[in-house]
């Protein structure tokens, strides 16, 4: 089943592991900010930039500032997951992003359920003073091309 994405969104597969779950086999509700988190690596990584890169130069990381997030039904061992985000805001050191878990419904029909959404603030930060920074301008570019 596809899943509509809008252009300034993207998104992962992920399936649910044991070790993502709780001792009642649902997902612990901290690991969905390990599947945002993944969610925004790739997201870089699509867009031409890997965190390891940008760790050396030029000596920058982006950093959770603030999370929000929902949560309305439960993921499941061995389930097949949708992560995604959606660039909200850009601003000079800062990235806005609404991002979500969505797994697809058992029909056609069904669509997909939303499991969990949330908005994340990411701040660019200099890692030698662990301060923040503006964005890049090579990085911003392409960045305001996804809003």
């Amino acid at each position: 089943m596809k899943h509509p994405q809008k252009s300034n969104a993207f998104t992962i597969g992920v399936r649910v592991y044991y070790e993502d779950t709780d001792a009642g086999g649902v997902v612990y509700y901290a690991n969905y900010l390990k599947f945002f988190e993944r969610c925004r690596t790739e997201w870089l990584r699509e867009i031409g930039h890997q965190q390891a890169e940008l760790l050396r130069d030029p000596g920058i990381a982006f950093v959770v500032r603030s999370v929000r997030v929902d949560y309305y039904r439960p993921a499941r061992l061995d389930d097949e997951l949708v992560v995604g985000l959606e660039v909200v805001k850009i601003g000079r050191a800062q990235v806005f992003l609404r991002q979500h878990v969505r797994r697809a419904g058992a029909t056609a029909a069904e669509g997909w359920d939303e499991l969990v959404s949330g908005d994340v603030q990411i701040a660019c930060v200099n890692t030698a003073q662990m301060k923040a920074t503006a964005i890049p301008a090579v990085l911003r570019t392409k960045l305001e091309s996804l809003q």
